[in-house]
């Protein structure tokens, strides 16, 4: 095992590569050693009532971010394709919509939230 310090765009990385035997390529694993840059304060959040899980089609994030802005309201009626909620992602707004049409039944996230892919965000009936 050996142990590198690289730097790929100002970020420093420790990095321990393993050789596998006579002329096998090495495997290297990298962890961040300085945390990211702080983001910019999110929007203030609007008061949304939480009735959370009360719809039967789930609204789920597709990627790991913030909640950055919750565009709709429980009783609000939406179309297929509109957007839900706006999730921040390595630095891009990116909406969330909605599967199908419907109307929100319940957001379970608020302004400001870490989610992780898969989320649940909002259901609708």
């Amino acid at each position: 095992m050996k142990n590198y310090t690289i730097t790929v765009n100002g970020n420093v990385y420790d990095v321990t590569v393993e050789e596998k035997g006579a002329g096998a390529a090495p495997a290297a694993a990298a962890a961040p050693k300085a945390p990211a840059a702080p983001k910019a304060p999110a929007p203030a959040p609007a008061a949304a009532p939480k009735a959370a899980g009360a719809g039967r089609i789930q609204v789920k994030a597709g990627a790991a971010g913030k909640v950055y802005q919750i565009p709709t309201a429980v009783g609000q009626s939406v179309q297929a394709g509109d957007t839900v909620v706006i999730i921040e992602a390595m630095k891009m707004e990116i909406p969330v919509v909605a599967p199908e049409a419907g109307t929100i039944a319940s957001i379970d996230v608020a302004v400001g939230d870490a989610i992780e892919a898969g989320a649940v965000l909002a259901t609708l009936n």
